[in-house]
């Protein structure tokens, strides 16, 4: 039964956080402190310095020798649940497949579990919790999140070649007098080989993935954390004071940064009812759904499913570029949702 200290633990971990998120938007809407252009610097040094720092610091501390196999397989079966089920949707009520796919799969199965899981699950289960989600973001740093960026360099690809194709066409139908020019073309196509075009996409990818600093940060910490845990170094004092005075302002300032975003919106749902609904469905709802099947089959219990479950229904921490909107909404909701699922796991569990 949750009681109320375990109520008070979880404030007093989540309060802070929306304090900052709230002093973001205060900045802009009260105070008008800051221009966009100083907002976008704001919200640069947290994609590039803080929230690195910030994946080094949790991923670094992860035991990758002692794993827990079956959250690993629980996330793995979700994701591969949600892919099979938006794929099913997709070629049934939609015709841009590749988007619904994409965009299903990262709303429902990329929780923030970096800036809000955190805090919310060490308040709530301790720091047992903690280190059961740093695994999981473990996954999600070095292997969900450049899957879900080789997904859109796939689709931004498909986009491009379908407009060339249209304007191919178009030229075609009025430049009449191309007709030597068209036999080239086509002469082209056919002895074309389609290895250099997939070599493009993969440089395309493999560009994005090098010039993100969280790549970096993430294989850092991995690689620290193999070397500790087997021979039980540390970093030195000065070393990692050094990387804790950025880290330690990373969950703040990303929330921060966040409120300056939701001050500069028109509207708190710009994106339209419908698509909000959807997308806080897909977050709070399929995705701890599927969570909650994957673990059953794979029989967790106890202190783990509670974790995989609650995790699952944070909100988006990934494409902001997606549903940039739907991620104001669902960080607005993620504590009195999360709350909800912790009291009745509470009940049941």
């Amino acid at each position: 039964m949750v009681s109320l200290e375990n109520l008070y633990n979880v404030l007093e971990e989540t309060v802070p956080l929306y304090f900052a998120m709230i002093l973001g938007y205060l900045s802009i809407k009260w105070w008008k402190l800051f221009t966009p252009e100083q907002c976008a610097g704001v919200n640069k040094f947290v994609s590039k310095f803080s929230i690195p720092l910030l994946s080094f610091q949790f991923i670094a501390a992860n035991n990758p020798y002692q794993m827990n196999f079956k959250l690993i397989l629980s996330d793995v079966l979700q994701k591969s649940l949600s892919f099979f089920v938006f794929l099913f949707a997709a070629n049934i009520f939609c015709e841009k497949s590749m988007d619904w796919i994409i965009t299903g799969i990262s709303v429902s199965t990329l929780p923030n579990t970096l800036i809000i899981g955190i805090p919310l699950l060490r308040g709530m289960y301790g720091e047992e919790a903690v280190r059961l989600i740093t695994q999981i973001v473990v996954l999600q740093s070095m292997v969900w999140y450049n899957g879900l960026l080789l997904f859109f360099e796939f689709r931004a690809q498909k986009v491009i070649s379908s407009e060339a194709a249209t304007t191919t066409q178009v030229t075609e139908e009025i430049d009449i007098g191309a007709i030597e020019a068209n036999e080239e073309n086509e002469e082209r196509k056919t002895t074309h080989k389609k290895w250099p075009k997939a070599l493009s996409f993969m440089l395309n990818v493999g560009k994005k993935i090098v010039l993100n600093p969280n790549t970096y940060a993430s294989m850092a910490g991995l690689v620290w954390s193999l070397i500790s845990y087997r021979w039980g170094k540390k970093l030195p004092t000065i070393t990692n004071n050094a990387l804790h005075i950025i880290s330690d302002g990373g969950l703040g300032m990303a929330m921060f940064s966040l409120g300056l975003f939701t001050a500069y919106q028109s509207k708190l749902i710009a994106c339209g009812t419908r698509m909000a609904v959807l997308s806080l469905v897909l977050r709070f709802v399929l995705g701890p759904l599927l969570m909650a099947l994957s673990s059953y089959v794979i029989e967790m219990r106890g202190l783990l499913l509670k974790v995989a479950i609650v995790q699952a229904a944070l909100p988006q921490g990934i494409v902001p570029f997606v549903f940039a909107k739907e991620i104001i909404i669902g960080m607005l909701l993620a504590v009195p949702v999360t709350l909800a699922y912790y009291f009745l796991l509470g009940a049941i569990l």
